[in-house]
């Protein structure tokens, strides 16, 4: 279990918050890694898009965000990407000469092994049921490590909020708790361009759909297979990913290549509080050295009084 806010905010009055830290960053150094057989995702087929967006505003309505109007005059649903109101978007990839375009629809990947998870210090981003990559406001602390870990440039932050928010695509797990069959996403879609379902049997639906036609889809590939340690949500394509905004990674996650680290590091809590010990026996040296500079200060005073 992560700490939360209060706890944090206890523990800083108390002078250990470096330990407590440490505790959570050795927690998940320490957890294993992989996609289990319940494990859910997407399958996106760029080929089968037609760029409808009924997706978009079916993922506004099930999450409760107003759609993003700031474009065209307020007259439509257009955010440019995502953002504070949007977790899902459809975009066109479109080459200079236009001879080449696709559409391509974005929304967080919900990596195996999360480096937005590895990267939060509060575990207030974290790999729920169904291997869902989830946001727990009340561990949040708004540092936005996420966002700069994250390779696909995913979470957004709601700077406009007093109390502001991560914003991501949870696969409408809410909705799955209800007993929805599916998220918002992939229910509407209207040509099965985007489904649902067990990340294996996605992965088997995707190698179908390649040997059945091989002349279509971009290498063959089907992206998020092995890319970053493997996502949930999954590609195919007739063009180059990259084209489509999706990063060329290797097989090993982010986070494993930090984990390792982490977990020398922060194991049994010592670096931090040999850390945190140095600073306290720093400023217990300077509150010395204040106190007697105030008394030297005050010593004339205090000689004067006396011969009063």
């Amino acid at each position: 279990m992560g700490v939360t806010r209060r706890e944090v905010l206890k523990v800083l009055a108390g002078g250990s918050a470096a330990a407590v830290l440490a505790g959570g960053r050795a927690e998940a150094a320490e957890e294993e890694v992989g996609a289990g057989p319940d494990a859910v995702g997407l399958l996106y087929d760029a080929t089968r898009c037609i760029g409808c967006r009924a997706c978009m505003v079916a993922c506004n309505q099930a999450n409760g965000l107003p759609p993003d109007r700031s474009l065209f005059g307020g007259l439509y649903q257009a955010p440019a990407s995502l953002n504070a109101q949007t977790k899902n978007i459809i975009k066109l990839y479109r080459s200079e000469d236009g001879q080449e375009r696709s559409f391509v629809k974005q929304q967080c990947m919900h990596c195996v092994d999360p480096a937005c998870v590895s990267g939060c210090p509060m575990r207030s981003l974290h790999k729920a049921e169904q291997g869902i990559v989830a946001w727990d406001p009340d561990l949040c602390i708004g540092c936005r490590y996420c966002q700069i870990a994250c390779p696909f440039n995913i979470p957004r932050f709601e700077w406009e909020k007093v109390n502001p928010k991560i914003v991501k695509c949870e696969l409408c797990r809410h909705l799955l708790a209800k007993g929805e069959a599916q998220p918002a996403c992939s229910r509407v879609c209207p040509t099965r361009a985007v489904i649902f379902g067990k990340r294996a049997e996605l992965l088997g639906e995707a190698k179908r759909r390649i040997a059945e036609h091989p002349g279509v889809y971009y290498e063959k590939r089907v992206y998020g297979e092995h890319e970053g340690g493997g996502t949930q949500v999954l590609y195919l394509s007739r063009v180059p990913f990259e084209k489509l905004g999706l990063p060329r990674l290797g097989k090993e996650s982010l986070a494993a290549r930090t984990r390792h680290l982490e977990n020398v590091i922060y194991r049994g809590f010592l670096t931090p509080l040999l850390v945190y010990g140095g600073l306290v026996a720093i400023l217990k040296s300077r509150w010395k050295e204040h106190l007697k500079e105030s008394l030297a200060e005050s010593a004339p005073s205090v000689e004067k009084e006396k011969r009063r």
